[in-house]
């Protein structure tokens, strides 16, 4: 049978379950990734897990995420970070050395390997021919503790890309492109194979950007083959012998198929407040632009910082923009210095970041009230940016660069018309710079065994949750709509992801974009239920978004359908996920009703329909829970169910 890439991954690591599309299976896990705002909760996890030492071939810890040291709290946490990866056995990367999916991709990815991650945009390493997935820290514990990852099994959803990608128009644009014809539930149950003769043209970062943003069309993951391109950026970053070729099957086939000319696209943007809100750049006028940011685990490559310092030589940026760039590692960093590029954007007007994720996740680089901001970065959900009345666009960094000589939202294309301004094409160096003494290697077993865990006064311990009762009746506490994002349950930024080891307290934001009342009001009631639209709990991996509303008295999230990683870790940390098998039942129902289920447990383990009383009225809701799920959110979660042995 001729197998694409995705199924041979899937076939080379299944450990439990059958390939049948739809039903969960268990696969190995080689690699997994946290940072720094999910993975402290997986060290608390791996603590009360009694773990000794991951199981893993490679785990890494990395803090690339909360870098503002504007008090203690933040400083204490990566010395928490750095003590448990040397007690389990990780590598760590300290704060300064870049986002994790680049430095990842350049340091550990390995074609026809797992990665689960922690972080939603894990799905980026699938650029190298893995099989990369973003998950909830439980998933990762579990992994790190030498279990299997449990998913339902995807389609694979084959884009052909033919081809060759027009001067101004890169990467970015592509993915740009499905997003435009999808929106942000496209790939939804979906595994994300891109192959054809298109993808010579592509190199590994380019496809780097490609998959990080397949988080985006909310799909499970993100594959290209492992074929000359990857081979020639393992050379390039001194792991050439790390080199495997996985190529599709001739004969091969997909579940669904897509076609995409790379030869057709133009300039894109997503306006705000969505991903999926996408349009040409040539179609907008008149938009002012306040402010660029460079960077991000979506465009992390020297390429994207190198096209827009060419763009913007011997020029200086608007007096209106403020250009800011975001170096993704101290390795980019080190090649902008050596290639010049880094002279030319100071001397363009642009201010230099440390290396991380910083505005991406609202950690600084907040835009003026409603004043456009453009920046090459993945997600715009509303007030992600730090900014409540935020306008925020996510473009290319061609896109970036012409709005910061213009001042407004520009075509690219029509800067082939200034003089002097030619399409940028910056020579790549041979070998890029590698730092492999910035990554700290795990501690001999016998070693670790020594070190205790380096906890300050902000850092709690998981709360315990009781299990699941047999019959609920709960208030409904919140109706919210479609596509709710993580970040809108549990916001980011530096005012609230230092208290990201400290539930107690940080659940007093939640929702609060939403329902500033809301943490008082569900403390106050106890017991509750929240009812959603669809595509609820989209976005960040988030399990604070989770763990936070559950503390506050979260028993049950009733919505029209789920993002795929919020409804694993609603199931990993015993709420209860249902879905309206009549959206009439949504439409009548309000705050305050009473939600009444009776005999919880022998309803979810006898299949999957769930009878309710919702403010009197009787209706039937449904859920997705495998038998392995329905006896862990009985238990209260994942981990009390393991501590039952």
């Amino acid at each position: 049978m001729a197998l694409n890439v995705a199924q041979k991954l899937i076939a080379a690591h299944l450990v439990e379950g059958d390939l049948e599309s739809g039903t969960e299976i268990g696969m190995r896990v080689d690699q997994t990734l946290c940072q720094d705002a999910t993975g402290t909760m997986v060290m608390l996890e791996l603590e009360a897990m009694g773990l000794e030492r991951i199981r893993t071939e490679l785990s890494v810890q990395y803090v690339d995420h909360n870098l503002l040291q504007t008090d203690e709290k933040n400083s204490d946490d990566h010395l928490f970070l750095h003590s448990a990866a040397q007690r389990f056995g990780l590598w760590f990367s300290p704060a300064g050395n870049g986002v994790s999916h680049p430095v990842h991709q350049a340091h550990f990815g390995r074609p026809g390997a797992t990665l689960i991650g922690s972080d939603s945009h894990t799905c980026a390493a699938g650029a190298l021919g893995m099989l990369a997935i973003g998950v909830g820290g439980l998933e990762v514990a579990m992994a790190m503790a030498g279990q299997p990852l449990y998913v339902a099994l995807p389609e694979v959803w084959g884009v052909e890309l033919t081809g060759t990608l027009p001067d101004w128009v890169s990467a970015k644009d592509v993915v740009l492109e499905m997003l435009r014809r999808h929106g942000v539930t496209g790939g939804v149950g979906r595994i994300i194979e891109y192959h054809g003769e298109g993808l010579r043209h592509l190199t590994a970062m380019d496809r780097h950007v490609i998959a990080n943003m397949g988080a985006e069309l909310g799909a499970t993951a993100t594959v290209f083959p492992a074929d000359d391109a990857v081979r020639d950026y393992l050379e390039a970053v001194g792991r050439d012998a790390d080199f495997e070729r996985w190529e599709a099957d001739e004969g091969a086939d997909y579940d669904l198929t897509e076609h995409i000319d790379l030869s057709a696209l133009e300039p894109l943007i997503a306006r705000p407040s969505s991903p999926g809100n996408v349009v040409p750049v040539a179609e907008l006028q008149d938009e002012e632009v306040y402010q660029v940011v460079i960077g991000s685990s979506a465009n992390p490559g020297l390429r994207d910082f190198a096209v827009v310092a060419e763009i913007l030589a011997g020029r200086q940026a608007h007096q209106r923009v403020s250009v800011e760039v975001n170096p993704s590692s101290r390795e980019v960093l080190a090649d902008l210095i050596t290639g010049g590029w880094l002279t030319q954007l100071v001397a363009a007007g642009a201010r230099i970041h440390q290396s991380g994720c910083m505005g991406c996740i609202g950690m600084g680089q907040a835009p003026a009230s409603g004043r456009n901001s453009l920046r090459t970065m993945p997600r715009n959900f509303p007030g992600r940016s730090g900014t409540e009345e935020d306008a925020v666009w996510l473009c290319s960094p061609e896109t970036a660069a012409a709005a910061a000589l213009t001042g407004r939202i520009t075509d690219p294309r029509t800067l082939a018309d200034s003089p002097g301004i030619s399409f940028p094409r910056p020579q790549m160096p041979v070998r890029f710079a590698v730092m492999d003494e910035m990554l700290l290697p795990p501690l001999p077993p016998e070693e670790a065994a020594r070190v205790n865990l380096v906890k300050g006064p902000n850092i709690s311990s998981l709360p315990d949750f009781d299990p699941l009762e047999d019959r609920l009746s709960a208030p409904v506490a919140l109706v919210i709509g479609d596509d709710v994002s993580t970040d809108e349950i549990m916001p980011a930024g530096s005012r609230v992801l230092p208290y990201r080891s400290n539930i107690p307290k940080i659940s007093e934001f939640t929702f609060t974009r939403l329902d500033p009342d809301y943490p008082a009001n569900a403390a106050a009631v106890g017991a509750h239920v929240v009812v959603a639209g669809k595509n609820y709990g989209q976005g960040s991996s988030r399990e604070h978004a989770v763990i936070a509303p559950r503390y506050l008295g979260l028993k049950a999230v009733i919505a029209q359908s789920f993002a795929r990683i919020h409804w694993q870790n609603l199931a990993n940390f015993g709420i209860l996920a249902l879905e309206f098998e009549d959206l009439a039942d949504l439409e009548t129902l309000s705050r305050g009703d009473t939600v009444v289920i009776e005999g919880i447990h022998e309803a979810l383990r006898r299949g999957h329909s769930v009878a309710a009383s919702i403010g009197g009225r009787e209706v039937v809701l449904r859920h997705r829970l495998s038998d392995r799920q329905v006896e862990m959110v009985l238990a209260g979660g994942r981990i009390p169910l393991a501590a039952q042995g």
